[in-house]
């Protein structure tokens, strides 16, 4: 049998013949899932390498100290050395989640606490779009329902990552839950903190080639798009609430100035919300092992405190504290994120067959 070390980096050589070929651009989509593909093999195609070199550093040192002892003193440093990478190696080895190179669609909704929640909402939104813009992600609002106080009740944002880059569910998918806030709010009289909380989900984009939808199962309304408060800021039948029959999914959109387009955007978020559907379903059904996948659509979920009083940011499940909330506001979500990262890692690591460190 091959060595599967052997079979990526292979396939890794083979990538970059095909993208270094003209024609492979033609078709577009498939230079960028080819691009991606090959994006994500190059961590362990470079692990690899400085694996690889460690070792042979290792057997020289082991035979230079069996001449002359005084190079013994150096064989600790080139062991930690290789086992450090094929630490690393060992890591990116691990079974990777199938939608990690798909762009999301993001959706933030208010919850307990009224106006606040809707402008924690609004605050949340402002974090994300931040974030997306220091990583170079594109992103797009595709539905907004706007608040009495300049807030959001809902909101829902595509983001796209650059072409031939890592996908945005590997990093976003584990904002899914209950985001929850303490501050005093714009509307509080006497100075007392609050605490309301608002539900992210996010959703890997379907391709339409993915997710079928028979269009006799999709129950199609029209209706005039209101802002807040009730008033009519358009003056035709232009948004758009689509019925999915056999789920019961009702996804509605109202963004755009024109139905077609509403009708449109409303499809992404339904082709995204049924195939985690049908994921879901599949996973339970074979029990297989993506329950971080599943858990990030898990509303119920507290996951994260914002403490504006402390500055404070606390994530649940990691157990990542810091004190620059102010900044984490504003898009440096990196450091909360990778500590998601590293300890759905090491979880994973932990529930993998023992045997050492990858050779």
């Amino acid at each position: 049998m091959s060595d599967p070390l052997d079979d990526l980096l292979a396939e890794h050589a083979a990538l970059e013949v095909q993208l270094a070929d003209p024609a492979v651009h033609v078709d577009q989509t498939r230079a960028r899932d080819l691009g991606k593909r090959y994006a994500e093999l190059a961590p362990v195609v470079e692990a690899a390498r400085a694996l690889r070199a460690a070792e042979g550093d290792l057997v020289a040192g082991r035979e230079l100290t069996a001449e002359d002892s005084a190079f013994a003193v150096e064989l600790p440093a080139l062991q930690g050395r290789r086992d450090a990478f094929a630490d690393q190696l060992q890591e990116l080895l691990l079974p990777r989640d199938p939608n990690d190179s798909r762009d999301v669609i993001l959706e933030i909704k208010a919850g307990e606490g009224g106006e606040e929640s809707a402008l924690f909402v609004g605050d949340l939104l402002r974090m994300y779009l931040r974030h997306a813009e220091l990583q170079g992600w594109r992103t797009e609002v595709l539905d907004a329902t706007e608040s009495d106080l300049g807030g959001y009740k809902d909101v829902s944002v595509a983001v796209k990552s650059r072409r031939g880059a890592d996908g945005v569910w590997a990093r976003l998918k584990y904002e899914g839950g209950v985001h929850r806030v303490q501050r005093v709010p714009a509307t509080e009289s006497q100075g007392r903190i609050h605490t309301s909380a608002a539900g992210v989900l996010v959703l890997p984009e379907a391709q339409d080639v993915e997710v079928h939808i028979e269009p006799g199962d999709l129950r199609i309304d029209v209706f005039r798009s209101s802002g807040p408060g009730g008033q009519s800021v358009n003056t035709t039948d232009s948004a758009v609430r689509i019925t999915h029959l056999p789920t019961g999914t009702v996804v509605s959109c109202q963004n755009e100035k024109s139905q077609l387009q509403n009708k449109e955007q409303a499809l992404r978020i339904l082709r995204a919300r049924l195939l985690v559907q049908a994921q879901e379903a599949q996973a339970a059904d074979e029990n297989a092992a993506r329950t971080s996948q599943v858990r990030t659509v898990d509303r119920s979920e507290r996951v994260r405190t914002y403490n504006y009083p402390e500055n404070r940011i606390s994530d649940h499940r990691s157990g990542f504290k810091a004190y620059n909330l102010d900044a984490v506001l504003n898009g440096e979500l990196d450091p909360v994120i990778s500590s998601l990262v590293a300890a759905d890692a090491e979880a994973r690591l932990a529930s993998q067959p023992s045997g050492g460190r990858a050779s």
